[in-house]
């Protein structure tokens, strides 16, 4: 099957090498440097499974700029453009729109796949504008850096449409799989998208939860590594999504809850409203953390790169590299390679060596092997250093 691919942020890239395993797949992108690389058999995105297949070279996939070349004479289009840089904290669906526009102005008997979140009823109401039929929406379920490996081994496949071409669809992306056990579930498209929506609702309370402990821990001078490893050996609650960060980690989950509580404001949404403060308080809390500290110069260690991943330009470490610039702390940035560019603002600083030693506090996300040497200099919330 001819597929093409609308974008090589972290979903889209990890569908077009999933599909390229069986299928003969054309990515588009307009970011020269991105189609270059995977043209290379190079991943612009930190995801392991990527960069193995990627280097393998052998995927039926090749990426390119011109939007004919990808369009036309696919018989399935997935449309995965990387979030908005956007300050807004609501979706921004232009990309979407547009890029739905463009596949059915050049190929009209294309089925066009939303690979996306986006806001419950986007896709019928987008439906309805277009006049387009072609559309479905089948939301992508994956952690952050492992997008690839969620896709490989998916434990559901949710598929926007209930007929015989969402059949194929679903059986597309597990035929594609390197597991067969694997829950088909089949509905309209608005509930498609709550189950996207209130996934990550989910997961973000559960993140606020460990989060607010850490803060708590903290304050108590608590064995916060201590409690959570107990709290997680009951198999009710579980070891997933414990770590705790500086906050939800970039702007797509405070999107999630800000959208819920926006779409449906009618109803009392107690709890989301929670999550929302919550990280706010969160922020707040390991600002004055690091203040308390009374440190000279404060480095601030990859704030664009966060996690993984490579859209999270905007993560939460960088909300408190704000609050610490407004405090009036003499800040530097550590960030080598293309993230440099990224953190415009602030002095940057490329070679880690001169960063260590320039820094009397290190406020880090990620507990990465480079920082593992410097001890009490580091400040981190990141306990158990999964990456």
């Amino acid at each position: 099957m001819r597929i093409a691919v609308a974008g090589l942020g972290a979903v889209g890239l990890a569908n077009a090498i999933l599909l390229a395993r069986l299928h003969d797949v054309v990515a588009l992108d307009p970011r020269p440097g991105r189609v270059a690389m995977v043209n290379r058999g190079l991943t612009p995105v930190d995801d392991p499974e990527c960069a193995e297949y990627l280097a393998s070279g052998m995927l039926n996939l090749r990426a390119t700029l011109c939007t004919n070349e990808a369009f036309r004479g696919a018989e399935v289009v997935i449309v995965a453009p990387p979030p908005a840089d956007t300050e807004t904290e609501r979706f921004d669906t232009a990309q979407i729109e547009a890029l739905v526009e463009r596949v059915h102005d050049t190929n009209p008997h294309a089925l066009i796949v939303i690979r996306a979140t986006v806001p419950v009823g986007f896709t019928a109401a987008l439906i309805e504008k277009t006049g387009c039929k072609q559309i479905l929406v089948v939301p992508d379920f994956h952690r952050e850096g492992r997008a690839l490996y969620d896709n490989l081994y998916p434990a559901r496949i949710v598929v926007g449409e209930v007929s015989t071409r969402g059949t194929m669809i679903a059986n597309l992306f597990r035929g594609a799989a390197l597991t067969r056990d694997i829950a088909i579930l089949q509905t309209a498209p608005t509930e498609a998208e709550a189950i996207k929506i209130f996934t990550a609702s989910y997961l973000t309370l559960r993140m606020s939860f460990f989060n607010e402990l850490d803060t708590i821990a903290l304050a108590a001078d608590l064995n916060v590594r201590e409690v959570i490893e107990t709290l997680g050996s009951d198999p009710l609650v579980g070891r997933h999504d414990d770590n705790p960060g500086f906050g939800f980690g970039g702007p797509f989950p405070a999107r999630i809850s800000r959208q819920v509580l926006e779409s449906f404001g009618t109803v009392p949404q107690h709890m989301m409203r929670a999550i929302v403060d919550g990280d706010d308080a969160r922020k707040e809390a390991l600002t004055q953390a690091i203040l308390s500290r009374r440190p000279h110069r404060v480095g601030i260690h990859r704030p664009v790169a966060g996690r993984g991943g490579d859209e999270n330009p905007d993560t939460a470490m960088r909300d408190i590299l704000v609050r610490l610039a407004s405090c009036g702390v003499e800040l530097v940035v550590y960030e080598p390679g293309s993230h440099a560019r990224e953190a415009c603002g602030y002095r940057i600083e490329t070679d880690f060596g001169r960063f260590a030693d320039g820094c009397d506090l290190i406020v880090a996300n990620a507990m990465t092997p480079d920082l593992a040497g410097l001890g009490p200099k580091v400040f981190t919330r990141d306990l158990f250093s999964r990456g």
